[in-house]
């Protein structure tokens, strides 16, 4: 009798591992509700289930990834010089503009190290597209890349090579920022790359912004087979009025669908093309709202925000553009401390 046991325990062991060999070969996953475990993935369900071909998440299952991201330029747009734009108001914490900068540079390469040890077949090009700043503060900026990312680029703009491309502005301030975000836009034209991140020097990340926000536009471009538009940051103003929104899972958190964004985003190098006169248009003058042929973009494809977020605009405590709400802001702050 105990014999007969034995034999039908190794048989029933011998099926399973079969089953499992052939589950994997023509790609099912399988999920031991009993052990809380993936016997195809080798994992418990409580870490981590997606891979470089799909995203897994539990209860709604897998999307396989159509959408793959090779190559990302990320775009970091600084002027060290101007406190805030277009605004008589102090920043959050009031330090100089410098210290803004140096933090959410040392924030943005933290999370590229972060997306290139979780993803190391995504090559990234980091791009800093610098306007005027003395050689003091240059240098400061070089030091902390030098010191945290080996592989970059400085260009250091002349805003009068656009002279003829923007129009009169009330002030050299004006000019300067349209010049500084024309050539991003003219930059990124150029880049050889699947994804664009425009980022400017007041965005303070976390470390898994970047990862989460490639898994996530990798997932939900995939499921619903169009390029989408990423925003790294939960705008207080998202909540400042009555407008429908959907929720959508992303790769680790919820998000939203936006109709507005500012001028940190990414998008696809395809629909940047597809919508290169918008981008342009904004550039030519000052427009109120300033973002407003870039918003124009959202009433034909599909935008997108974190439910918490994965990045502080560091404005005025009481701007509707800045400080994300639940976020422990001074923490980050500290954290990213480059001194």
């Amino acid at each position: 009798m105990c014999n007969l046991l034995i034999s039908k325990k190794m048989k029933k062991n011998i099926f399973k591992k079969l089953f499992i060999k052939i589950s994997k070969l023509v790609g099912y996953e399988l999920i031991d509700q009993n052990e809380f475990y993936s016997p195809t993935l080798e994992k418990n369900l409580d870490e981590k289930l997606s891979n470089k071909n799909k995203s897994i998440i539990l209860p709604l299952g897998e999307v396989k990834l159509t959408k793959k991201i090779k190559n990302l330029s990320v775009i970091f747009r600084t002027n060290s010089n101007i406190d805030i734009w277009d605004q008589n108001k102090k920043r959050i914490f009031e330090e100089p503009k410098i210290e803004y900068v140096l933090r959410c540079l040392f924030s943005l390469i933290r999370s590229i190290n972060r997306l290139k040890k979780e993803n190391s077949s995504i090559n990234v090009n980091l791009l800093i597209i610098d306007d005027n700043s003395n050689s003091d503060n240059l240098n400061k900026i070089k030091d902390v890349l030098n010191k945290n990312h080996s592989k970059y680029l400085i260009i250091n703009h002349k805003k009068e090579e656009h002279k003829e491309k923007i129009f009169e502005n009330k002030n050299d301030q004006t000019f300067s920022n349209l010049s500084s975000l024309l050539k991003c836009f003219e930059t990124a034209k150029k880049e050889n790359s699947d994804l664009i991140y425009f980022v400017e020097d007041d965005y303070l990340h976390f470390e898994n912004s970047l990862n989460d926000m490639i898994n996530t536009y990798e997932r939900v471009s995939s499921q619903i087979e169009k390029d989408i538009i990423i925003c790294p940051c939960d705008y207080p103003f998202n909540y400042m009025s009555n407008e429908k929104t959907n929720i959508l899972i992303g790769s680790n958190q919820h998000w939203r669908t936006i109709q507005k964004i500012l001028c940190t985003f990414m998008i696809s190098k395809e629909m940047l093309e597809k919508y290169w006169d918008n981008l342009i248009k904004t550039c030519e003058k000052r427009h109120d709202p300033f973002e407003k042929y870039i918003n124009e973009i959202l009433l034909n494809e599909i935008g997108i925000s974190p439910i918490n977020t994965l990045s502080i605009h560091l404005t005025n405590v009481n701007s509707s553009y800045g400080l994300s709400p639940f976020v422990n802001i001074k923490k980050l702050w500290n954290e990213n401390n480059t001194s």
